[in-house]
């Protein structure tokens, strides 16, 4: 049996990495595109008062982000 050295160890945990890793970015990329989409969407639930809890059930995202998100919404 050989022996591997730390520096193929390291190369193995780093290929292993990559395409977790590579699908993981692609969905971050793909939520800020959705996010941005979401966020007017937001605005006007919440300006015809639709409750943040209804609003969490139907996107998903969660009340903090919501109360954030109209804390820095232009007026």
């Amino acid at each position: 049996m050989t022996q591997r050295t730390p520096a193929q160890l390291r190369a193995d945990a780093e290929a292993k990495l990559s395409g977790p890793g590579s699908r993981r970015i692609q969905l971050q990329s793909d939520l800020d595109t959705v996010d941005q989409e979401l966020l007017p969407l937001v605005a006007e639930a919440r300006a015809m008062e639709v409750p943040i809890r209804r609003i969490t059930e139907l996107t998903g995202l969660a009340p903090n982000t919501i109360r954030a998100w109209m804390a820095k919404k232009p007026e």
